[in-house]
């Protein structure tokens, strides 16, 4: 199939903006409780009138401040409440949101303010406003995020006519290569994107009554920031926690029904549950357990017996982990792979895997409840199109692509064809149900000294499955023959003593099994196994855990060289 669409669920008024559904759920059901906000150890709730009142002070403060429609306000902080709050409180004083990674460079934030044209900036950190202030040392405005501001005169009439349909926020791509780029992003793009995604495939999630969610993810994403505004749209109630390394004691107190992630969480969680139960002696009957929710989820006429077993043993365990609620999570940024996937929904945790870019709003497509059809990104959004073209880029059309790039029209142009077709640069295929797989990256693609055309990403996906795996890259660009550069996980090395030999028999095997899903000229022929792990803090994957590929290939272009040598 070369082309798929899905009629449009919900209408959006073309001059509603996001703030009104604030407004507006205050006075329908000020009482209903639309988020929960960590204090200490307790989650204190906050209603639709505390929300909305909040949100109409900050924005009071912002107007009395100086700050009219239209300009930018950059906002750097970790996952918490105020991000939420703030975001609202511009949009309700009719400003554009500049969200701003929390950990960017002084150069990397110098950019952002810089281009943008940011007239104030919200911090929550004393790090974070010494960043900025280096960055933009004329920035008068500048504000902690939970900081109140004087309201001055401003009363609740003044208000009134501020907030405006159009530009909402600037989203600057993460930047795997080069400068990034602002992403104009309408209050339309997300209120359409949010409100069909609500209706559509996520509505069984949303729609039951105690349906709730904790973000950890950064919201200066584009996928975070997405189900903020779902969450809000729908009233399903929303928590926030800034440490996506040791969310556990959140998950297990906050009791979230609902989850989103990108694939290395998952990774993670898998791997943690089974390192704990080779280190309390119960490997065995954890890889038996594993390979049995896989079987089940596979095809549930298997492995009942041992599925309902296990479910008492194992899975329930792990349910109890993320708070004994948890059900159903959505996985994006990157692929995951199909054994965990099946794990999960073996295990009571379904992980249905999407697919997009900040480009498209977040999702373009997503697996649907009761038809999540493993190893695919699921079927496009109710009023999206997707297309493959010729050469295989998927090309995607609807209200959900952005605006264009912020002071590039030339990147605009190059995005967006004349016909309205924006150009992921992904390449994926369609089934005859009009399920997406995207099997590669189009600039990514390597072709080695004889010519083959090899996708880096399946490959490095299937390394990085194995529990030893935190990182691979593939090379092979005008090179002999495909090789990996491959980074330990330190957690998951611990305790296992294992010698080096062992270690690179098993990063071996990874790579084994990674070579059995293409042909003989596409397998890799050897790898690294390099001596410190590719990070965030060491500057070689992005805010969204992608890898940064020409600063590898620049930072360990010795440890390249030596595999053709």
């Amino acid at each position: 199939m070369r082309e798929y669409s899905v009629p449009v669920l919900v209408d959006v008024p073309p001059s509603a903006t996001l703030a009104d559904t604030v407004v507006r759920r205050a006075e329908q059901t000020p009482d209903a409780v639309v988020m929960r906000r960590k204090d200490g150890e307790r989650w204190l709730p906050v209603t639709a009138r505390e929300f909305r009142d909040q949100v109409a002070a900050l924005a009071r403060g912002l107007v009395a401040a100086g700050v009219e429609p239209g300009d930018r306000v950059a906002l750097m902080s970790r996952t918490r409440y105020e991000w939420t709050l703030v975001d609202y409180a511009i949009w309700l004083a009719g400003a554009v949101t500049v969200p701003v990674y929390e950990t960017s460079s002084v150069e990397q934030v110098r950019w952002i303010l810089s281009d943008s044209g940011a007239k104030a900036a919200f911090v929550e950190l004393d790090a974070h406003e010494a960043t900025v202030r280096e960055a933009a040392p004329g920035l008068k405005l500048v504000w902690r995020v939970d900081q109140d501001l004087d309201p001055g005169e401003v009363g609740e009439a003044a208000l009134e006519g501020l907030r405006r349909p159009g530009l909402a926020t600037i989203v600057y791509t993460s930047g795997t290569t080069g400068r990034p780029k602002g992403c104009r992003i309408t209050h339309d793009n997300l209120l359409f994107t949010a409100r069909n995604v609500a209706q559509g495939p996520l509505e069984p999630l949303l729609s039951r009554s105690d349906a709730s969610a904790l973000l950890f993810l950064p919201l200066a994403h584009i996928f975070a920031r997405l189900i903020q505004v779902v969450f809000v749209e729908t009233g399903a109630v929303l928590g926030h926690t800034p440490n996506m390394k040791n969310v556990a004691p959140d998950l297990a107190s906050f009791q979230p029904t609902f989850l989103l992630g990108v694939p290395r969480v998952f990774e993670k969680v898998y791997n943690g549950a089974e390192q704990k139960a080779i280190a309390s002696g119960k490997g065995k009957i954890f890889a038996m357990a594993a390979d049995a929710a896989v079987a089940w989820s596979r095809d549930p006429s298997r492995a009942r017996l041992r599925h309902w077993l296990f479910d008492r043993l194992v899975y329930g365990r792990l349910r109890e982990a993320t708070g004994g609620r948890l059900t159903a999570a959505v996985s994006g940024g990157s692929a995951l792979g199909e054994r965990l996937g099946h794990f999960f929904r073996g295990a009571g945790i379904e992980v249905f895997e999407g697919y997009g870019l900040t480009e498209t709003t977040a999702p373009t497509s997503v697996n649907p409840p009761g038809a999540n059809k493993v190893g695919t990104v699921g079927k496009p959004l109710p009023g999206v199109t997707v297309r493959i073209a010729d050469d295989g880029e998927v090309l995607v059309k609807g209200r959900h692509v952005f605006d264009g790039y912020w002071n590039n029209p030339e990147a605009t142009a190059e995005a967006i064809d004349a016909d309205g077709w924006y150009h992921t640069g992904d390449v994926g295929e369609l089934d005859e149900e009009g399920y997406l797989r995207i099997t590669g990256r189009k600039k990514e693609i390597l072709v080695t000294a004889a010519g083959k055309n090899v996708a880096p990403g399946p490959l490095e996906d299937a390394i990085r499955a194995h529990p030893l795996v935190s990182q691979a890259m593939v090379v092979g660009e005008n090179r002999p023959f495909v090789a990996a550069l491959v980074t330990l996980d330190q957690e998951a090395l611990e305790g296992t003593r294992l010698s080096e030999e062992q270690i690179r028999a098993e990063v071996q095997a990874a790579v084994d099994a990674a070579n059995r899903s293409v042909s003989r000229a596409e397998q890799i022929r050897k790898f690294a196994i390099l001596d410190r792990d590719l990070t965030e803090e060491s500057g070689h994957l992005t805010p969204t855990l992608k890898i940064k590929r020409n600063v590898v290939m620049r930072d360990f272009a010795d440890e390249i060289e030596a595999l053709y040598s």
